[in-house]
């Protein structure tokens, strides 16, 4: 019960984070291609922690509102796409599934969505990806940068599906798996591998080779999975170690 309350206290603040970057471009305050305002600065202005506002920047990132140039700084994405509420709404529902299930709807759905990018992409989502393959080989040491591009990799194969319902489901899902991956990144090994994987499913995108796409990126999220399970094992034991830590003491 507390874990749940803590994931939903979490959710409020980034979703705090989210309306209000929304609000500013919807009012004007913020345009295409203007930086963001100084972190400190912003999280004051919302009366939010540091660590909260970065999860919600780092949420808009991931899902194509905000860009994240690499020791630049992070701005208005141009001509933003709209985050609907729809999926805003079920992105607390989502938190109640366990990883596995996550994994197994991603494998269903992202194989067929790589086909059809295979086939269906235009040359402007094949530049997409190839910039966010670019960022992912430049931040693999920086595990929450590395992530957003991660994330916006995978939304970008959607949208290059050229079906926007599924790009729909995909962003939301992408939403929910963005907000839980966060807080394990930082434990992953093998984020340069998973760059490589993702240079391979964009080499067969562009190269419109559709079986080809649906079968490396069923192999991506095999590997992601057990990634992910290895991370949260790591987790769990630096958790144990510092009770036993504390216990001691």
């Amino acid at each position: 019960m507390v874990e749940n309350s803590n994931r939903n206290h979490e959710t409020q603040l980034t979703m705090q984070v989210v309306n209000h970057v929304r609000s500013l471009i919807e009012d004007g305050t913020l345009h295409p291609g203007d930086k963001i305002p100084a972190e400190r600065e912003f999280a004051k202005e919302l009366k939010i922690s540091r660590a909260s506002l970065r999860a919600g920047i780092g949420h808009l990132a991931a899902m194509g509102l905000l860009n994240v140039r690499h020791g630049v700084g992070t701005f208005v994405a141009d001509g933003p796409p709209a985050l609907g509420t729809a999926s805003l709404a079920l992105l607390g529902a989502l938190h109640g599934f366990k990883p596995w299930q996550m994994f197994e709807a991603r494998l269903i759905l992202e194989s067929h969505l790589a086909a059809m990018a295979a086939e269906r992409g235009k040359e402007e989502h094949f530049t997409a990806l190839a910039e966010e393959v670019t960022e992912m080989y430049a931040t693999f040491h920086e595990p929450q940068e590395y992530l957003i591009h991660d994330m916006r990799f995978h939304r970008t194969i959607a949208e290059a599906s050229g079906n926007p319902i599924l790009a729909v489901l995909m962003e939301t899902i992408m939403a929910a798996l963005y907000d839980e991956r966060r807080k394990t990144v930082e434990r992953s090994l093998t984020l340069k591998q998973s760059a490589e994987m993702h240079r391979e499913i964009y080499r067969a995108i562009r190269s419109r080779k559709a079986d080809e796409a649906r079968a490396v990126m069923e192999k991506h999220l095999k590997l992601a999975e057990s990634a992910q399970v290895s991370e949260m094992k790591r987790g769990a034991a630096k958790k144990k170690a510092a009770r036993k830590d504390s216990s001691e003491d």
